[in-house]
């Protein structure tokens, strides 16, 4: 809920990324080292969007509770009432999946 009372700014964009796979498909537990980085996440926070060199607010591209792919690196780190977030821009998200 902490999110509700964070607004990004401009083109930016609020996500929560989501838990790594902590047993393998085999049943197997996997220690910490051995999980990768998660890449998806849902999108909890949007901006309004980014002004143009004409003055006019671009839209953004990806809106609230879809599930996003991230890049590997980048992003900024936000902790909320003891929750993980992070701020990415838009453009920066690589793409949205649809169901």
């Amino acid at each position: 809920m902490a999110f509700r009372k964070f607004l990004p700014m401009f083109d930016r964009v609020l996500v929560e990324r989501l838990a790594a796979e902590t047993m393998s498909k085999g049943g197997i537990m996997l220690p910490e080292k051995a999980q990768g980085k998660v890449l998806q996440a849902t999108v909890v926070a949007v901006g309004p969007g980014s002004i143009n060199q004409k003055g006019n607010l671009t839209p953004m591209s990806v809106k609230v509770g879809e599930k996003v792919l991230l890049p590997e690196y980048g992003g900024t780190k936000v902790n909320l009432e003891d929750k993980e977030y992070f701020l990415f821009r838009d453009a920066d998200i690589l793409g949205k999946y649809v169901d």
